[in-house]
């Protein structure tokens, strides 16, 4: 008489669907460094929760219907009581090797994409450091802003009447382009112009002139203040538009932080839609919309329906949003988009546990919004399946051309890690 092993999965209604969302590996499409073990206490760990800042941060933010889902979340792995002020004490207490690999070999991740363009202090891990919590090598996300900000920085003491400032940067910042283009270790690139001037960027030249002098603004500013910022439109705008050309031509992908951000964007300004004019200017060139375009989710997912090269990241919102925002947003996400332009990452940053929870929520939520589409009989359970390897590794892998083969096993322990 011969016996089944029975499947962990099989509490639950749809056991094949939960098998995939909680147990496929994933790639990370879109995360950031952790902090160096000497730095892990640089920034207050509300951070992991909220993009606030200030009074806004430290005494509103834990008290958000994400702040307690989180905080019950990591109490548990933590083993400590269901209390931030607990769970901070207890992950203090850990040594930093011990907390990271609690949070992070858990996720199932298999390879990390990292914009390491957020640590400007040097305070971060870098990139290849990250490896040792996954089975694939970490890929680097260039960020352009950081490297425009870094050559100019570099021609200021070359800066004299027979120069143009213009001209000398557009040569430098068109070789580091073409640098990374053909490194394999470079996945793509990314812009913070919604950070900057915003996403309406303008995919005409217009004034040579004017660019030169915005450029001269950002660097009389550096040398006032001592702080590079390049906040001037015209030269904004004239760098993002060298990124698509590059990015076309080598077809690797340009991600845009849209929507969900801390308070220095203008929400106003960071609707996906303003870049509908860039988008359809370089039709050859990969755009990822990243961080759900949270709230304006429907956008992006109509600008992915409608643009083949347009891509939609369901990213930040985990763990930011509440859970059943986070299911309205996976809802609109999948409302227009095609499910092979899906991506989901984790915007990981500074602490593990930002990963952990990026992940396990995400996982979650697949698999609710999923098994409502079956029960509604607008999937199958195998459609449903299909869904959530495409959302978690399958684009991905596609899109960033990685050539990764999944590494089932590993998202079978870390599913077994987490869900003791």
């Amino acid at each position: 008489m011969s016996t089944t092993t029975p499947s962990p999965y099989d509490e639950f209604n749809h056991p094949n669907l939960a098998e995939a969302a909680f147990g496929y590996p994933a790639i990370d499409n879109h995360a950031h460094p952790l902090l160096a073990e000497s730095h892990r206490d640089e920034y207050a760990f509300e951070g992991a929760i909220s993009e606030a800042q200030g009074k806004a941060l430290m005494e509103d933010s834990v008290h958000t219907l994400a702040s307690y889902r989180a905080t019950a979340q990591l109490s548990g792995l933590l083993e400590c009581e269901n209390d931030w002020e607990d769970v901070k004490r207890a992950r203090a207490e850990l040594p930093y090797s011990e907390l990271c690999d609690k949070f992070m070999l858990p996720t199932g991740i298999q390879c990390i994409l990292i914009d390491d363009g957020l640590d400007g202090d040097g305070i971060c891990e870098d990139v290849k450091w990250h490896d040792r919590f996954c089975t694939s090598p970490s890929k680097q996300i260039v960020r352009i802003e950081f490297v425009a900000q870094n050559i100019l920085k570099e021609l200021v003491p070359r800066i004299s009447s027979s120069l143009s400032l213009l001209s000398a940067f557009t040569t430098l910042f068109n070789a580091a382009l073409a640098k990374a283009a053909h490194d394999p270790f470079v996945a793509g690139f990314k812009s913070i112009a919604c950070y900057r001037t915003g996403l309406g960027v303008s995919p005409e030249m217009g004034s040579t002139e004017e660019v030169e002098e915005s450029s001269k603004s950002a660097v009389k500013r550096f040398q006032e203040t001592g702080k590079l910022r390049i906040a001037e439109k015209p030269f904004n705008d004239y760098v993002v538009r060298l990124t698509m050309e590059a990015a076309g031509k080598c077809q690797k992908p340009v991600q845009f932080h849209t929507g969900l951000g801390d308070a220095d964007i203008s929400l106003v300004r960071s609707s996906p839609a303003h870049l509908q004019p860039l988008i359809a200017a370089y039709p050859d060139t990969p755009i990822v919309l990243l961080h759900s375009s949270y709230p304006f989710t429907q956008e992006a997912g109509y600008l992915a329906s409608v643009y083949h090269n347009v891509y939609l990241d369901f990213g930040e919102v985990f763990p930011f949003v509440s859970k059943e925002g986070q299911r309205t947003i996976v809802r609109q996400v999948l409302e227009l988009c095609p499910t092979t332009k899906i991506l989901w990452s984790t915007d990981g940053h500074f602490w593990p546990e930002t990963y952990y929870l990026g992940t396990i929520q995400a996982r979650e939520v697949l698999y609710e919004v999923l098994s409502e589409c079956i029960e509604h009989g607008e999937l199958t359970e195998q459609q449903s399946v299909t869904v959530v390897r495409r959302a978690l590794f399958d684009n991905s892998n596609a899109l960033y051309h990685l050539g990764l083969e999944p590494d089932v096993q590993l998202g079978i322990k870390a599913a077994q890690m987490w869900r003791k």
